[in-house]
């Protein structure tokens, strides 16, 4: 693994393999690097995943199988800037599929409990666009929104 740059380890109980390919699955510019195994003496069986590395979209990870003393929450998330309402739908959908959960405002949590945020790339130009009533408009718009609609977002930004 690179040690330039920062690398994001996720913390999991047993499921760090399973995870890195399922992100892998889904983003671009992914791979699965090198799979790390326990030793024999450690706190998991000998042989049992220890670490997978992985870049998902370009980014480095770390999956480790820790166990189970933590858990994520969505104090931490990972935003996906989407320039268009198919980009919207696909990462909604890979997303929350298996058992993943649909939250307000474009938030969703994956089938392993991590915090995603699917935004257009657009939208922090509308909510702090110099005309205080599109902003409104669009604030008011996406805070009702689950997963967001874009053609809603570009209606309430016009005034329509």
């Amino acid at each position: 693994m690179a040690t330039d740059g920062f690398t994001t380890c996720l913390w999991f109980d047993g499921q760090a393999e399973e995870a890195a390919h399922y992100y892998v699955s889904v983003f671009k510019n992914s791979s699965v690097g090198r799979v790390v195994h326990y030793p024999e003496g450690a706190p998991q069986p000998a042989g049992t995943v220890l670490t997978v590395e992985f870049t998902a979209n370009g980014h480095k990870f770390l999956a480790l199988n820790g166990g189970p003393e933590f858990k994520f929450t969505e104090a931490v998330s990972f935003m996906i800037f989407c320039e268009n309402q198919e980009e919207i739908d696909y990462y909604w959908a890979k997303l929350t599929e298996g058992g993943g959960e649909p939250g307000p405002c474009g938030w969703l949590k994956d089938k392993h409990g991590v915090s995603w945020q699917v935004v257009p790339d657009r939208l922090d130009a509308m909510i702090s666009d110099p005309d205080p009533a599109k902003a409104a408009r669009v604030t008011k718009a996406f805070m009702a929104m689950s997963k967001f609609d874009l053609a809603a977002l570009d209606k309430a930004y016009a005034g329509e």
